[in-house]
């Protein structure tokens, strides 16, 4: 009976719910090149192309947190569009979305800096770091599908 009117409730608010996830997402952009320019580049040239800190490492952060609500409401629209009918992309972008879980709570940001950047591989091999930032990059495909969702959602909206 909940899961049902949580269900109703969310297809009323279709837009709301999706659009939150498409913002919450773009956000997650900033991380990623980040990703790329300070981390990843700094192991592939051995220098960064920026280095962040003080407050822009703060806020880098902060919006690296907001990945834990973007993963909740991205995973609600797969969740809801394979209720609805089972489809292989929504099932993949659901696992490519969840697989981040393994890398926020298991191999971090600070583990991948340590091993690319301090050249330190405390416990586990660099290889790992490079699965790290894959999962990382998963997002991508997931952000422009929720972000079309969004776009789509208020054309139909407002027809």
């Amino acid at each position: 009976m909940i899961i049902r009117k949580f269900w109703e409730w969310y297809e009323r608010n279709y837009e709301v719910n999706v659009g939150v996830a498409a913002g919450l997402f773009l956000l997650q952009i900033f991380h990623l090149v980040w990703l790329f320019a300070e981390v990843v580049w700094m192991k592939l040239s051995g220098t960064p192309l920026f280095s962040l800190h003080g407050m822009p490492k703060l806020i880098m952060v902060l919006v690296d947190y907001t990945e834990i609500p973007a993963l909740i409401s991205a995973s609600l629209i797969y969740v809801n569009e394979l209720r609805k009918s089972f489809s292989f992309k929504s099932l993949l972008f659901l696992i490519f979305l969840n697989s981040q879980w393994l890398h926020l709570f298991w191999i971090t940001d600070e583990f991948v800096m340590a091993v690319f950047i301090q050249g330190t591989a405390i416990i586990m091999p660099v290889w790992l770091a490079w699965v790290a930032i894959l999962i990382d990059y998963l997002e991508v495909p997931v952000i422009y599908d929720t972000v079309k969702k969004f776009i789509v959602s208020l054309r139909r909206k407002i027809r």
